[in-house]
């Protein structure tokens, strides 16, 4: 290179930063320019957060890729050269674990390299060869055209991809029924977030969201809505590619054939979603260059243009340029009513069967089409947790000011929905101040005044306090526009207090799965449930005390394994018991798969158990007590077995454990309880009824 062509370069590369400086002055300000100037001076992310990535000075040996042979998806990685760039691609596919069902097409772009007599050894590998280079809009119409999988995944070369990548981006289009494209979070090689989905302005101009920033910032750690997704890493399904057209020639050789494909998919009315749960590294640059002004990338200020001219109408809708990121992102989803739900703490589903249902209510609000923000009221915020609640597409806000946050944004929301008694008797009256457009749904979870009353009678003690909690628990319902119940005998009792109050029943919420283990190579019994619920602790100890020993002469080897968290006191007094503590397990599966038969022997509670409906929802038969049953539609000796005293339930489970008959017959049973009345499905219709009622209610000039 000679000084002067270094000279140009630098001129070329001066002017291109301005450029990128300006846009982002216009869209964060001085000061937010001066941070991201910052962040990308930082460089890497921290070490904890970087990606683990495979080597490009790899020698090659021939290896395999997944090979579906009736794929659901197709991903097709389209080259022109750099080799190592998508042999390390592929490794990081063939290494991804995703249970997914997928082919893997490559369109060899006419590749001045070996590229094309290399990837031939990879088996399991489609390989489609081009005449011609057409640039990557033309690869990927020529790989979709070959595709076989009703989904079509876009993947560029230059990434390598991490485990559950693809199942998280084929997620979105069974939960968000309109999705029409979803993309992933794109990182930087040293873990910095590249974008999490971007935005497109009135100019026809486009923002990288995120960019520079870290990947764990909570604003970027849930799925959501944005104007488009970067191609690097683009799913849509094969019939709409096919409807809009593809990915428009006019675009060719490449930039902004992903942006105009997400303005065509909008157009035929379906969202476009960015999934911050599929994490892709991307190499940015390492086909097309970074200097706008050489190589392919000088197409990228001609496409802006011919963008900006396709779609002049519906970029009158978009935000100018130099709006804030946050407020072009709103922009992208004001057409969907709001919910905000206040929770005592972020909801595990692996922890309690409230937090499980609390989740399903979550998703289904956002397949009815709600944009959903959780706000736990111990203002604690576990990234991990919000990672697993932002890949449903639920927002996760931890204010400093609870309070002032709810003032600021009260307004926005259309329903506000408070999670069980004690965050309802804080809160409440708060959000008819704070937030006075919006309907207040109370979901109970369970009656608490319920649970301590019977707790009171079974320990024949005062019931003073259940009375006074019975007073203050009902004057909440009667304050809420609509009040949540699990159970039919929770239902009958409210309704019978409080005859005009707005009540819906919506109980637990499970998805059934086939058991696999057979009845031979099962053993043991199952206790789900942590002692911070008294009822468990109270089941678990009157179960060692009284039914294992009635047991043990005819089951001498039989133990009984506890699943959640135990205090250490309580794992003192049962030492000397047959009786296993495994504390808290972030999957339950192996422990359903294991045992022969779960046991709810509680004498006291309210609502429905989500340790039965678990066990029923894995084809493991139940042996309950008729409390623990309460309202769940079992009937004795055909999904259930119930039984109160020592010596019945011994004896239940002594017929449930070795009658493989039966233990057949309540498996079966089991699961068409939980398929018939826990259902993801009936319950998302409760919820759109009572969501459509409430926003109606929202609406109405009286309020």
């Amino acid at each position: 290179m000679t000084w002067t062509d270094a000279l140009s370069w630098r001129v070329r590369r001066l002017r291109a930063l301005l450029q990128r400086t300006r846009g982002s002055v216009l869209s964060r300000g001085w000061r937010g320019t001066w941070r991201r100037i910052l962040m990308e001076l930082k460089g890497s992310a921290p070490a904890a957060s970087q990606p683990h990535l495979l080597a490009l000075d790899w020698t090659f040996a021939p290896f395999a890729v997944p090979e579906a042979g009736n794929p659901d998806v197709s991903v097709i990685i389209p080259v022109h050269g750099h080799l190592a760039h998508t042999l390390a691609c592929l490794r990081s596919i063939a290494a991804c674990g995703d249970t997914t069902a997928f082919e893997v097409i490559v369109v060899d772009d006419a590749s001045p390299d070996a590229s094309a007599a290399t990837l031939a050894q990879i088996r399991g590998l489609r390989l489609l060869g081009l005449p011609r280079n057409l640039g990557f809009v033309g690869a990927c119409n020529a790989g979709a055209a070959a595709a076989r999988g009703p989904f079509l995944c876009f993947l560029n070369n230059d990434t390598q991809v991490t485990p559950g990548w693809l199942d998280a981006l084929r997620a979105c289009f069974e939960d968000v029924p309109d999705c029409g494209i979803a993309g992933s979070r794109l990182l930087y090689p040293d873990g910095r977030l590249q974008e999490c989905g971007a935005l497109v302005f009135a100019d026809g101009g486009a923002w990288n969201c995120g960019r520079f920033e870290r990947p764990d910032q909570p604003r970027y750690l849930y799925r959501r809505e944005c104007d488009y997704v970067s191609g690097a890493a683009l799913m849509i399904p094969a019939a709409l590619f096919r409807e809009v057209g593809g990915f428009d020639t006019r675009y060719a050789p490449a930039y902004y054939e992903d942006t105009d494909l997400a303005f065509a998919v909008h157009a035929a009315r379906r969202r476009v979603l960015v999934q911050p749960a599929s994490t892709v590294i991307h190499c940015e640059g390492v086909t097309a260059g970074i200097d706008p002004e050489q190589g392919v990338k000088r197409h990228q200020v001609k496409n802006k243009a011919q963008f900006a001219g396709k779609w002049a109408a519906a970029l009158l809708k978009q935000a100018q340029p130099g709006t804030r990121e946050a407020e072009a992102s709103a922009r992208a989803a004001t057409d969907r009513p709001y919910l905000l739900v206040i929770e005592s703490t972020l909801p595990d589903a692996a922890r309690d069967s409230g937090s499980l249902r609390l989740v399903e209510l979550l998703r289904s609000a956002g397949q009815l089409g709600w944009r959903v923000s959780l706000m736990p009221d111990d203002r604690r915020m576990d990234l991990a947790l919000a990672a697993r609640l932002g890949a449903v597409g639920v927002q996760v806000v931890v204010p400093g000011n609870p309070r002032s946050w709810l003032g600021a944004h009260g307004d926005d929301f259309a329903v506000v929905m408070l999670s069980r008694y004690a965050v309802a008797s804080v809160w409440l009256a708060q959000v008819r101040r704070l937030a006075p457009r919006a309907q207040v749904i109370f979901d109970t979870v369970d009656l608490n005044f319920l649970r301590e009353r019977r707790a009171a009678e079974l320990a024949r003690s005062d019931t003073r306090r259940a009375d006074a909690l019975r007073a203050h628990e009902l004057a909440l319902i009667a304050a809420s526009d609509c009040t949540l119940l699990v159970s039919e005998v929770e239902l009958a009792l409210v309704q019978a207090e409080l005859p005009q109050a707005r009540l819906r029943l919506l109980g637990n919420i499970h998805q059934v799965h086939e058991p696999i283990t057979p009845f031979s190579d099962r053993a043991d019994l199952l206790f789900i449930g942590g002692f911070q619920h008294p009822p468990n602790r109270d089941a678990v100890q009157w179960f060692a005390r009284e039914v294992l020993p009635l047991l043990r002469p005819c089951l001498p080897r039989l133990c009984l394994h506890v699943i959640g968290n135990v205090d250490a006191q309580a794992r003192d007094v049962l030492r000397d018991v047959q009786v296993v503590f495994h504390g808290r397990v972030d999957d339950l599966r192996p422990w359903l798969e294991r045992c022969r038969v779960s046991v709810a022997p509680l004498r006291y509670g309210a609502g429905v158990k989500g340790k039965i409906n678990t066990a029923m929802a894995a084809g493991l038969p139940v042996v309950a007590t008729r409390i623990a049953a309460e309202a769940m539609a079992l009937t004795d000796g055909v999904d259930v077995l119930l039984a109160d005293t020592p010596a019945a339930m011994a004896a239940a489970i002594e017929r449930a454990y070795t009658d493989q008959a039966l233990w057949q017959r309540l498996s079966r049973g089991g699961m068409d309880n939980v398929r018939q009345h826990f259902s993801r499905a009936r319950a998302r219709d409760v919820l759109r009824e009572v969501l459509d009622d409430a926003l109606r209610e929202s609406a109405s000039p009286s309020r």
